[in-house]
Formats: C-alpha cells, sequence, structure tokens
C-alpha cells in the first residue's frame, strides 16, 4: 500500500467543487473516477481545501492510499488519460505531478499555509478570455486605498463578519498572515496566505474591499466591520469565479496534525 500525493489544476466552470454531491459533477469523484478506472481500486480522496462551485485551481493537494505497485508517473498519466476520456469537459481538471509521500502524510492536516489569490478585472470593456474567471468591475478602482486597508485585517482576529453562515469551523479566530492588493494594468490582484480559511473568508474580504475602491468604505470602517462580528458589517461576498487555490504549502511531507 503507497500514499500518493498529486498537484491538480482545475477549471472550476461547471463543477458543484471539490466535495462530491449528488446534484452534479464535482472535482472529488471525477479524481475517483479516475483512480477506479486506471486500477479497479475504489479509493476516497483527500484535498487539502474544499473549494466551492466555480472556484479554480492552480496548485490544489490530495491524497489517496493505493494497493497497486505504481511508479509516479505513470499514476500521473494514467489518471489524466481516464480524466480525458471520461469527463464531458476534458479541460477541466489536469494532474500535474505525482509522488508518493509517508503514511502520515495528509494534504489537509500536513499543511502549513494556503495561498489564494482574488482576481478582478477592472476595466469598462466585457470580458472575453476571462469570462468565468475574473470578476468584471467597470467602475474604477484606488488599489493603494485596498492594500492599505487590507492590512488591517493581517494577524490573528475573530473573523466572524467575513464568515459564511454556513461555516462549519469550530472557531471564527484565524490567522491571515499575508493580505496584498496589487494592479497588473487592468488586473487587481488580492493575494492572502493563511493556515486555513473560513469559509468564504477570502471572497467576503474582496467585496469589501472592493467598496474602499470604490470609495464606499474606508479603511477605518473595515477595521470597524472586523471589530463588529457581524456578519451584516461586511461588503458584498465576491463571486466564486474569480477566486483560486494557487498553492499548498507544506513545511515537510511528513506528519501533521489538524489545523485550526
Amino acid at each position: 500500500m503507497a500514499r500518493f500525493k498529486l498537484v491538480v489544476e482545475y477549471d472550476g466552470t461547471g463543477l458543484v467543487g471539490w466535495q462530491r454531491q449528488e446534484n452534479g459533477p464535482s472535482i472529488q469523484e471525477a479524481l475517483e473516477r479516475a483512480v477506479y478506472g486506471f486500477c479497479g481500486e475504489t479509493v476516497t480522496v483527500e484535498a487539502a481545501g474544499r473549494t466551492d462551485a466555480g472556484v479554480h485551481a492552480l496548485g490544489q493537494v490530495v491524497h489517496f492510499d493505493l494497493a497497486r505497485d505504481a511508479r509516479p508517473k505513470t499514476v500521473r498519466d494514467a489518471l489524466n488519460d481516464h480524466l480525458r476520456r471520461s469527463s464531458d469537459d476534458p479541460r477541466n481538471i489536469a494532474v500535474l505531478t505525482a509522488d508518493i509521500v509517508s503514511d502520515d502524510f495528509h494534504a489537509r492536516f500536513s499543511a502549513t499555509g494556503r495561498h489564494y489569490r482574488y482576481r478582478i478585472l477592472n476595466r469598462s470593456a466585457p470580458l472575453t478570455l476571462a469570462r468565468n474567471r475574473a470578476w468584471h468591475i467597470f467602475q474604477p478602482l484606488d488599489d493603494s486605498a485596498m492594500h492599505l486597508a487590507a492590512q488591517r485585517l493581517v494577524g490573528r482576529h475573530d473573523f466572524t463578519t467575513f464568515r459564511s453562515v454556513h461555516c462549519q469551523a469550530d472557531s471564527p479566530k484565524k490567522t491571515l498572515d499575508s493580505l496584498a492588493v496589487q494592479r497588473d494594468g487592468d488586473e487587481v490582484r488580492i493575494d492572502a496566505i493563511a493556515r486555513s480559511f473560513l469559509h468564504n473568508q477570502v471572497r467576503a474580504i474582496t467585496g469589501t474591499l472592493v467598496q474602499v475602491g470604490e470609495g464606499k468604505r474606508t479603511a477605518r470602517a473595515v477595521t470597524e466591520a472586523l471589530e463588529a462580528r457581524d456578519r451584516a458589517a461586511c461588503g458584498p461576498t465576491a463571486p466564486a469565479f474569480g477566486l483560486y487555490l494557487m498553492e499548498v504549502i507544506y513545511a515537510a511531507v511528513g506528519a501533521g496534525s489538524e489545523i485550526s
């Protein structure tokens, strides 16, 4: 029995998210079917982050156990082949790398950090290539004001204001290691790094920072919203299709402890 760690890329458009569900296709189900198609084994694929419907990933990390002896390259290529042949849209999911790891490695619990990016296209012209891959905001955004306001959220706080009512985390307290807003031409990027996030936390923060960029909310008002610990004090939740799981960070491949 060997434990395999995969790095997976996917376009979340048309998918119900990471987790297997009855109401539509998921990334988890597609990968589990690909494993079964490859070797006939029924496995449970565990992920570092349970991304929502419409959310994309460039560096999702997953693991599963396989009884069959196989080289990592064989596993990667076989899964990609089965994903191409079984998916309605073969471009949706790709396995970038595969490695054999120790039995105590866990994609979720061994992770020490996660990097999410939110993409905003800030221009008057409608989106074409970036449709369903970025939030289109035509009103000019003050990205410098957004970045300064974002720094008020860095550190350990009670993020109840920026938490979905459906969030199942035991505690609303999280440590946000980094939150940066940068512009590259028409694109405004919000990069957030933390050990773990609350459900919809990045999207809720993004919607609030956009209000700052539009001049509808001050940096001080962001602090007041955080301190209110009230979902009603938050800005709108940004659309899922602008969010990307960029990378999952591990201190070392080995034993991990449950995130908080």
